[in-house]
């Protein structure tokens, strides 16, 4: 069932919350898809969505409660005792539970450890010895494997047992007897295969799989190079330890996607809107602080033009053209370098041609932009000496802006920096003063 979060719909959930209408509120909900749920949740504060939860089955309640954000649902857990998150947690995948109490506090997370299943409490301490950010703290203990000496009737009743604990998958991963990884076989090519036939002669050993130490960036671009729905992972030893799912990795690109983002507008901290007001003004100052110290600089810049200005006040009129169109063209220039250094083939494929593509687009941009401006300001201003020079300012910031948004996020990258910090304020200020520089210095030389 879909249904539209209308203002009617929610007025009338708020009076059922507030009656206590349990019955409405189980008959809506009935055949309503767990995201749905979710997302009808962040419109209510934590005990009225818990009285909702309370009224769904355990195994619904856990889906919704996997599927909020995290800062939402380490506040919401707030309100649930252990032996209620325990019943929770029980219905999840390991790495899903192992998410999950790592959020909650210490005590409660061992108060939880305790009471589940044993096969899970074993994968789930496991996979909490690793950081959240790389493929140990990523995969899902989770899986279907088969020895090589198997033969294919022996590897359909074993896959038959341990599909119980598996609600996705995607292919067999074929082991040794010491666990090492040999390889993986389709389920189409089993279910074909001669039922006497062993695993090893039909397994494919060139199977993609990450290391457990690998980040969880790295896992992402591994899975997207090679278009797969899931990738093994292995320890040191080379054995098969678990596996990671696209739904996973799509959580860590949507995650970094977001920060990128926060990084280009100048946000230096992971906040939301319904963060704390100090929280917010603490991700928000510093690179307003820089844009201020950026200005601060133009200003003292443009005194040592002084005599220029006094002469010409004219010149003064071009200052924000200046420095507008040289922001833009970095935050441009930068933005495209961002999204190909995802590749991280980008540099090492030739990094002179690029720079040589980059010059060329940027002496273009800069010819016809000039040649608009010059043609405008003879219609405006007449014939005057100060439209040629202005057109040659614009054109050399153009060409000086391409190439500072080209290498800065490359520079960054190098030394491990997030590139996306030159998509934002950096280039923007950066640019205001190379532009008011090359402005004042053209003027200087030419009239």
């Amino acid at each position: 069932m879909e249904f539209e979060l209308s203002k009617d719909f929610l007025e009338r959930f708020q009076q059922a919350l507030n009656e206590r209408d349990s019955d409405f509120i189980r008959t809506v909900l009935e055949e309503v898809n767990p995201a749905d749920i979710t997302a009808l949740l962040y419109e209510f504060n934590g005990e009225e969505s818990k009285y909702v939860l309370d009224l769904l089955p355990v195994a619904v309640q856990s889906k919704i409660i996997n599927d909020l954000d995290s800062d939402t649902r380490r506040s919401f857990l707030a309100n649930y005792a252990a032996t209620e998150l325990t019943e929770i947690v029980n219905q999840l995948d390991s790495d899903d539970a192992a998410d999950i109490l790592n959020e909650l506090p210490i005590k409660t997370s061992e108060e939880i450890i305790a009471g589940l299943e044993a096969d899970l409490r074993s994968q789930v301490i496991d996979l909490l010895r690793y950081d959240e950010n790389v493929a140990g703290g990523l995969m899902a203990k989770e899986l279907i494997k088969a020895r090589a000496d198997w033969n294919v009737v022996q590897c359909v009743e074993e896959i038959r047992k341990q599909a119980e604990s598996v609600t996705k998958f995607y292919t067999v991963y074929v082991v040794d007897d010491a666990d090492k990884l040999l390889g993986k076989v389709s389920l189409q090519k089993l279910i074909l295969t001669e039922p006497r036939t062993l695993v090893k002669d039909i397994l494919d050993e060139d199977v993609v799989s990450v290391e457990t130490y690998l980040e969880d960036r790295d896992v992402a671009e591994i899975m997207s190079k090679y278009d797969l729905e899931s990738v093994p992972v292995v320890n040191v030893q080379g054995q098969l330890v678990g596996r990671i799912t696209i739904d996973d990795v799509v959580d860590v690109i949507t995650e970094q996607a977001e920060e990128d983002r926060q990084l280009m507008t100048g946000i230096s901290e992971d906040v939301e809107e319904d963060d704390s007001v100090w929280r917010n003004t603490r991700a928000r100052l510093p690179w307003l602080l820089i844009g201020i110290l950026g200005g601060l600089i133009s200003a003292r810049f443009m005194g040592f033009f002084e005599a220029e200005l006094a002469q010409v006040t004219a010149i003064a009129f071009f200052v924000p053209l200046i420095q507008a169109t040289g922001g833009n063209v970095g935050i441009q220039t930068s933005s495209l370098v961002v999204q190909s250094l995802v590749n991280p083939g980008f540099v090492d494929e030739g990094l002179w041609k690029r720079l040589v593509k980059v010059f060329s687009v940027a002496l273009l941009n800069g010819f016809f932009l000039g040649l608009i401006v010059l043609g405008v300001n003879r219609l405006v201003f007449g014939n005057n000496p100060l439209n040629l020079v202005v057109s040659l300012a614009l054109f050399f910031v153009v060409v000086f802006a391409s190439f500072v948004g080209t290498i800065t996020p490359i520079i960054l990258n190098r030394f491990g920096f997030n590139p996306a910090l030159a998509a934002g304020p950096f280039i923007t200020t950066t640019n205001d003063l190379l532009g008011l520089g090359v402005y004042f210095l053209t003027i200087h030389l030419l009239m």
